[in-house]
C-alpha cells in the first residue's frame, strides 16, 4: 500500500475510533442517568427523527445520534480501505467492523423494545468494546509507520503478557458491564473494604458479581505491571512499545481512582461514566500493546518490527 494511500486510511480510521470512544462515554451517560428507556421506541424517537431534546431523551438520543455518525465513519472507512488498501486481512477486517456495528445498532433497538433485558444489554455493551478494539486496530495497521523497520529484539514473554492482559481486560469489562446493568455499583458500599473486611460476609448474586469485579480488578492490575516491566525492558529497541505499556499502566491506575470514587460518592453520574470510557480506553490500549508487541517478534535473521 503506498504511503498515499495510508495518508488518507489512518485520519479516516482514526476518527472512527476516536468517535467510537465517544459513543461508549455518551453510553455510559445513558445507563449513569438511567435514561435507556427516555425514549420507548426504535428505531424513531417518539415517531420522529429530532424529538425535543429535554431530560433523558437528551441521553438517550443524544446517543442513537452519535451511533448514527460512527455507523456513517465505519462504512466510509470500509469503502475507502475496499478500494486503497491492497491488504487482504485489512479489507476484511473493515468490512467486520462494518457487520459489528451494524448488530450493534440491532441490539441498541432490542434494549429498547424489550425493555431492557440484562443479557442483551450485557451483550450490547460488550459488543461495542469488540467494536472499539477493531476500529483501534484499523487505525494501527494503516499507519504510516507500520510497521516500520526495527533492530531484532531478543525473546521475551511481551507478546503472551499483553495478549494475557487483553483477555483479562475484557473479562473485567464483561463484569463491569453486569454490575452496571444489574444496579450492582453499590451492592457493596464501602472500599476498599467490603462491608468492612476484606472479604464479604454474605454472596447474594448482586454482592458476588461486584466482589469479582474487584478481584478482577486486581488481576488486570498485576497483568498490566508484569506487561509493562517487560515492554519497558525493551524501551531502547521499542520506544513505541514502552510508550504504550506506560500509558497503559496510567489509564489503570486513574480506572482504580475512578472505581472507589463510585462507592464513595454512591454512584455519580461523572465518576460513574467516566469509568465506563477509561474502561474501554484501557482495553484499546492493551489492543495497541498487542499489535505493537506482535510485530516485535524475532523474525529469521533480519529481527523484528516496530509499529
Amino acid at each position: 500500500m503506498s504511503r498515499g494511500s495510508r495518508n488518507i486510511l489512518h485520519p479516516l480510521a482514526a476518527t472512527t475510533a476516536a468517535g467510537t470512544a465517544v459513543l461508549i462515554f455518551v453510553g455510559g451517560l445513558v445507563t449513569s442517568t438511567g435514561s435507556g428507556l427516555a425514549v420507548p421506541d426504535w428505531p424513531l424517537s417518539f415517531g420522529t427523527l429530532f424529538p425535543p431534546m429535554e431530560g433523558g431523551v437528551l441521553y438517550e438520543h443524544g446517543h442513537r445520534m452519535v451511533a448514527g455518525v460512527i455507523l456513517l465513519l465505519t462504512l466510509a472507512l470500509a469503502v475507502t480501505v475496499q478500494l486503497r488498501d491492497p491488504r487482504r486481512a485489512v479489507r476484511r477486517l473493515a468490512w467486520g467492523a462494518v457487520a459489528v456495528v451494524l448488530l450493534q445498532a440491532l441490539l441498541g433497538g432490542a434494549t429498547v423494545l424489550l425493555r431492557l433485558p440484562l443479557a442483551v444489554s450485557v451483550f450490547h455493551a460488550c459488543l461495542a468494546q469488540i467494536f472499539l478494539c477493531l476500529v483501534v486496530t484499523l487505525a494501527v495497521v494503516t499507519s504510516p509507520n507500520w510497521p516500520g523497520l526495527a533492530r531484532p529484539v531478543p525473546r521475551s514473554p511481551l507478546l503472551f503478557l499483553s495478549g494475557a492482559t487483553v483477555t483479562l481486560v475484557f473479562g473485567q469489562l464483561v463484569l463491569g458491564a453486569l454490575v452496571r446493568h444489574m444496579g450492582a455499583g453499590l451492592a457493596i458500599p464501602d472500599f476498599p473494604l467490603s462491608f468492612g473486611r476484606w472479604i464479604p460476609p454474605v454472596f447474594p448474586e448482586p454482592v458476588l458479581v461486584h466482589f469479582l469485579h474487584r478481584l478482577g480488578a486486581v488481576a488486570v492490575t498485576l497483568a498490566v505491571v508484569l506487561t509493562a516491566a517487560q515492554a519497558l525492558r525493551l524501551r531502547a529497541l521499542a520506544p513505541r512499545v514502552a510508550r504504550a505499556a506506560l500509558v497503559l499502566v496510567s489509564l489503570v491506575a486513574g480506572q482504580l481512582a475512578l472505581g472507589a470514587a463510585i462507592v464513595w460518592s454512591r454512584r455519580a453520574v461523572l465518576p460513574t461514566t467516566a469509568h465506563v470510557l477509561l474502561g474501554a480506553l484501557v482495553l484499546a490500549t492493551s489492543v495497541v500493546l498487542v499489535l505493537r508487541s506482535a510485530s516485535l517478534a524475532p523474525g529469521t535473521g533480519r529481527g523484528g518490527h516496530e509499529p
